[in-house]
Formats: C-alpha cells, structure tokens, sequence
C-alpha cells in the first residue's frame, strides 16, 4: 500500500486549500478512505471518512460545513477541500486506508482501524 499526498502549504485564516493523495498498491475503489490530522504533543485524528463508491461521508464536527472529502476512482485519488480554514487547522494532515475491502464502520469515530498512512503534508493557517 502506498498513499502520497500533496497539497499542503500555508494560509491565512479564512483561506482555502485542497489536498490530493495518490494511491497505489491495493484496490482503491473497493477501500474506505480517511483523512487525518496530527499536530505535535496530540494524538492524531480521524477529519473525515469516504465510503468506497463516493456515495456516503462523515466529518468530526470540527471540520463540518468547511471540508469536504472526494475521491476519483478513476485515477485512485483522494482530495480533501478545506475551506475558511482556521488556525486551529493547523497540523500535518494525512491520507489512509484500511485492511481489506469494504465500507463497515466507515467511518471517523472507527479511526483504529484505519491502520496504512501516507507521509503527510503540512497544513499551516495563520491568523
């Protein structure tokens, strides 16, 4: 399995920016996919869930109304649009995967089982 992401960079608050991640090795469109976030001394977080088909998604609270997850099966990519960003925004922000195929427990409040993560790109909002 391997997920590369890209899109990472520095904002002002009330800013925008889009992640992509890239991913190879496994069968995509038959993979629930998640984003997640980490900043230093913090655990690190499920942001938000995608079901195999696109169909369904799920954020934290946190990030509702501002990010939204997509993904192209077609060119095995995830995106995550991030809108009217935040300082609090701040953190590396991660791709992920989990074993084997299918859409049970979908979801960002079943984040131990997402268990494949990319490097991560660093998300910076400034106030």
């Amino acid at each position: 399995v391997q997920l590369v992401e890209l899109g990472g960079g520095s904002v002002q608050a009330g800013g925008s920016l889009r992640l992509s991640c890239f991913a190879s090795g496994f069968t995509f469109d038959s993979a629930c996919m998640g984003w997640f976030r980490q900043v230093p001394g913090k655990e690190r977080e499920a942001v938000a869930t995608i079901y195999s088909g696109g169909g369904n998604t799920a954020y934290v609270d946190s990030v509702k109304g501002r990010f939204t997850i997509s993904r192209d099966n077609s060119k095995n990519t995830l995106y995550l649009q991030m809108n009217s960003l935040k300082p609090e925004d701040t953190a590396v922000y991660y791709c992920a995967t989990r074993r084997g195929r299918g859409d049970y427990n979908c979801r960002p409040e079943s984040a131990p089982g997402f268990v494949y993560f990319g490097q991560g790109t660093q998300v910076t909002v400034s106030s």
